[in-house]
């Protein structure tokens, strides 16, 4: 275990990371906010769902989430059609237009980030990569009541197994 002291690094290095993801928000055309990126960025990872699944991996409010969906919709990244299952249901997919616009988000923020790491090596974006992963996974693991990293009941196992992995969302921002 570390000692005290590089977990309250470890915390103000995780503030500050703040600044990257306002970098990330200023990369983005001013037509796509991160909400309307996010949106774009769950149903190319997941495909075609309800609203109601989309708010919970956006995990925020039916309100906000119906907000996100409207703007993209009127841009035309998305469509809305009718539930077969559910008639008063709405399920949501990407358009060509919507790909494209991810296309385009995706590449903006590539580009901020070789920019921006242009001295780094190959080597170290990787290990960062590998480390940021590690630690999401950690907190997934432990936040959504699941076990240790490495130290999985069972239970856990079956439960991890029979998911889907809905705790990386890639976004651009």
């Amino acid at each position: 275990m570390a000692a005290r002291s590089q977990y309250e690094e470890l915390a103000r290095q995780l503030s500050a990371v703040g600044a990257v993801k306002r970098g990330l928000a200023r990369a983005l055309p001013a037509e796509c906010p991160g909400g309307s990126a996010a949106v774009l960025a769950l149903l190319d990872q997941h495909g075609e769902m309800r609203i109601s699944r989309l708010a919970e991996l956006l995990a925020v409010d039916m309100s906000v989430t119906s907000r996100h969906v409207a703007h993209v919709a009127e841009r035309g990244w998305i469509e809305r059609s009718p539930d077969p299952a559910d008639k008063r249901s709405r399920i949501l997919r990407l358009t060509p237009a919507g790909d494209d616009a991810l296309v385009d988000l995706n590449l903006r923020a590539t580009d901020m980030f070789a920019h921006h790491l242009q001295e780094w090596s190959d080597d170290d974006v990787g290990q960062l990569n590998t480390l940021l992963a590690r630690l999401r996974d950690s907190f997934t693991r432990r936040g959504s009541g699941g076990c240790a990293p490495g130290k999985h009941s069972d239970e856990c196992r079956l439960r991890l197994s029979d998911s889907d992995d809905d705790s990386y969302t890639r976004t651009p921002v």
